[in-house]
């Protein structure tokens, strides 16, 4: 990354009026979003490696700037959301089945076992017994991204007790409540009301529905800070200014222009797409992972000084598809062949 470096530890800034005392990891914040965005429009591009001079980045795995660029939500977008009967009823559970587990191998075995997996032919047993198998085999089903706990519903296993919380889902009207919500938030404090799901998922999951035909909010309307995010803000602001983690988000979103422009970063935007309060919220995330190797005097909450993911470039292409209502225009060659909404189901 650049050397050039905009403040020393620790800084006076007014961030939303309010006078807060900054650490040098808030400038590593901005030179980071725009050497990991300028890295996935390389990768993206067909550019050959390196993307990047970071040793961090080139070494280490980092998700995209933009939480719909990472490639298990461009995989539920294009398979997931927008593949199917279009109703809020069905989309809804595809999604929800889909992020309890968050692992597209898990999926990928599920429809090939079952078909088209939708919530008017579901059958516990028969889901249950396929994840049983993949259990037994030695595959795993859940994603290590993050960890979600089961509800207890009578079952002896995690797996079917979350396909348990599925089934009293649906039947709890879930869907519908959703669909009737006035706001994002109000849509967050429906999934929060559930079992398993504390902040951190249920603001994910409120936000993968965002993306799909079922409800249509900005993606600026609301927020809700997870603990990897609480990490990074605090490695970032030594004080606050009396100001939430939740205002801080929003205040790093609408200074993002004017904080690339006055250090001379050339950001990218998702073609014309600027950062949303999800990737700001995602970024403080990184930006915690990232300082424990680059700022390592800096501590957080988390108090860890590794990182364990290593980046390993996937091969193919990287062929990108966003939710048509946010009028994006890719490149051709950028978008690949399959056109999702052709395949969906009204």
């Amino acid at each position: 990354m650049a050397s050039t470096r905009m403040t020393s530890a620790f800084d006076p800034f007014r961030l939303a009026g309010h006078p807060v005392l900054v650490t040098v990891v808030f400038d590593t914040y901005w030179r980071f979003a725009a050497d990991r965005q300028a890295l996935f429009m390389g990768r993206i591009s067909g550019t050959p490696p390196p993307w990047t001079e970071d040793p961090i980045l080139i070494a280490h795995r980092f998700t995209n700037v933009y939480r719909a660029s990472d490639r298990v939500s461009q995989y539920l977008i294009r398979n997931v959301l927008y593949q199917g009967v279009q109703t809020g009823e069905e989309i809804f559970f595809r999604t929800l089945l889909f992020r309890l587990f968050n692992r597209i191998e898990t999926w990928d075995a599920l429809t090939e076992q079952l078909g088209t997996l939708t919530w008017a032919a579901f059958d516990f047993e028969r889901y249950a017994n396929v994840l049983d198998t993949l259990m037994e085999s030695g595959e795993p089903i859940y994603s290590t991204a993050y960890i979600v706990p089961p509800p207890h519903l009578g079952e002896t296993r995690k797996h079917r007790n979350h396909l348990r919380l599925v089934e009293h889902m649906m039947k709890d009207d879930a869907p519908q409540r959703i669909e009737r919500a006035p706001t994002l938030s109000e849509v967050f404090e429906v999934l929060l009301s559930y079992p398993s799901f504390g902040s951190f998922l249920s603001y994910q999951l409120a936000i993968d529905l965002n993306y799909s035909a079922m409800i249509d909010f900005s993606e600026m309307d609301f927020v809700a800070a997870g603990p990897g995010a609480r990490d990074g803000l605090r490695k970032c602001f030594i004080e606050t200014g009396g100001l939430s983690d939740d205002q801080i988000i929003r205040a790093m979103a609408e200074i993002a222009p004017r904080e690339f422009e006055r250090r001379g970063l050339p950001f990218q935007t998702l073609w014309g797409r600027p950062l949303q309060l999800i990737d700001c919220q995602n970024l403080f995330c990184e930006i915690g992972k990232y300082a424990r190797l680059a700022h390592p005097e800096i501590a957080g909450l988390s108090k860890r000084l590794r990182i364990k993911q290593r980046f390993v470039p996937r091969s193919g292409g990287l062929p990108q598809w966003y939710p048509p209502k946010w009028g994006i225009e890719i490149p051709q060659n950028l978008a690949g062949t399959l056109q999702p909404a052709l395949r969906a189901v009204g």
